[in-house]
């Protein structure tokens, strides 16, 4: 798949996610660990917001970078709420059961899958100037005077 396609399924993903937060709260009212401040719905209404939040700022190149690296934050901050539901869903019928179960392990995916379309995301010019900078560090900085006066530029 293309970084471009990449991005936009994790945006659309991203956005899926949160709009499930207004459509259903209850069941994500449910797993907001009680060691939270304030009440569970807030932080449902939250997380959903800043799911949206995340799925915007992917679908455009510009923000993309910045986008994924909080969707990365995003998916970490979730995971104890994904541990509650799991520890809460013990006895649960089956199916709810294996799936509270294989949320966890999804984060793995989930986080490598934000992190490489952060990657992907960077402007053309932070990859330009980080393939120069090397260069440049040791032209000025090597031996043999590079003339320039031991600062990079």
């Amino acid at each position: 798949m293309s970084d471009e396609g990449r991005a936009r399924l994790l945006a659309a993903f991203l956005a899926a996610a949160g709009v499930t937060h207004f459509l259903v709260p209850r069941t994500y009212d449910a797993i907001v660990p009680a060691a939270l401040p304030g009440s569970p719905r807030a932080w449902t209404i939250g997380s959903g917001v800043a799911e949206l939040a995340c799925a915007a700022a992917v679908a455009h190149r510009r923000t993309r970078r910045v986008g994924a690296l909080a969707a990365f934050v995003l998916f970490v901050a979730v995971f104890p709420a994904n541990v509650k539901m799991a520890i809460d869903w013990q006895d649960e019928a089956w199916p709810r059961r294996v799936g509270s179960l294989l949320r966890l392990p999804l984060q793995v995916p989930l986080l490598i899958w934000a992190w490489r379309v952060a990657r992907a995301g960077r402007r053309p010019e932070d990859a330009e100037e980080s393939r120069r900078f090397p260069a440049r560090f040791g032209r000025n900085f090597g031996s043999g005077g590079g003339g320039g006066g031991g600062r990079p530029g």
